[in-house]
């Protein structure tokens, strides 16, 4: 009986046929995926990694902002700021969502502008959308430093409250102004090219939108940022 099923389920070669089936599968994805960018499918997948550590990050916030029992401080006064003596709650964070929100919509032009050959409006946007991040990076940077010099907030200290408080924030904005920080070089690098002619003599501005994945990825987690920290 042993012997009658291994004739059935292995070819004259002496290959299986489940094996077989499982390399006709794989052949066929390679034919799928044949014509895909291998810059794209690679942003992809780090997008995808990053997507997994940002996750990680908001839901350890959101556990440990539900099971702390010192008072958390109001974010809406802690990141307000005074405009002709009168506290505007979020003004900064509004500003900084607004900023980067915007450098999205040049993005997108950037690459529209990129796929029609247009050089120039090309690398001017990316280079808008490089000044946009910039900015917001900046804003992000005058944020911390009135928090550490003027309320004394360490990522180990909080006189507001809970001391979870600076370790998370620190932590999450740190790690996305990290991004948002590499994605400026990246785009600086990336228009520079385009500026010079590069991607014409190539006819191939994938690199542009690439660059443009990263970003959008970039803003859409501070979305999440915004309403899981800010808000909350």
């Amino acid at each position: 009986m042993d012997q009658r099923t291994t004739i059935v389920t292995t070819e004259p070669g002496g290959v299986p046929q489940g094996l077989r089936d499982f390399a006709g599968d794989w052949a066929a994805d390679q034919e799928v995926f044949r014509r895909v960018h291998w810059g794209k499918a690679m942003m992809w997948i780090f997008l995808l990694s990053d997507t997994f550590i940002f996750s990680s990050f908001l839901v350890s916030y959101m556990t440990m902002r539900s099971s702390v029992t010192a008072p958390w401080p109001n974010t809406a006064e802690v990141f307000g700021l005074n405009v002709f003596g009168v506290s505007v709650p979020l003004l900064l964070i509004a500003i900084m969502t607004f900023v980067l929100i915007s450098s999205s919509g040049t993005m997108a032009m950037a690459v529209n502008f990129g796929y029609r050959g247009n050089r120039k409006a090309t690398a001017r946007l990316m280079v808008a959308t490089a000044l946009f991040g910039a900015t917001f990076v900046s804003m992000q940077a005058f944020e911390w430093s009135k928090l550490i010099l003027t309320e004394g907030v360490r990522p180990w200290y909080n006189p507001m409250g809970a001391a979870q408080f600076g370790a998370s924030f620190f932590m999450i904005t740190g790690f996305h102004g990290l991004h948002v920080s590499i994605g400026v070089i990246m785009l600086l690098i990336v228009a520079s090219k385009v500026w010079r002619g590069h991607y014409d003599r190539k006819g191939d501005y994938s690199a542009v939108e690439i660059a443009g994945l990263y970003w959008h990825f970039v803003d859409l987690v501070w979305v999440f940022i915004f309403a899981f920290f800010y808000l909350w």
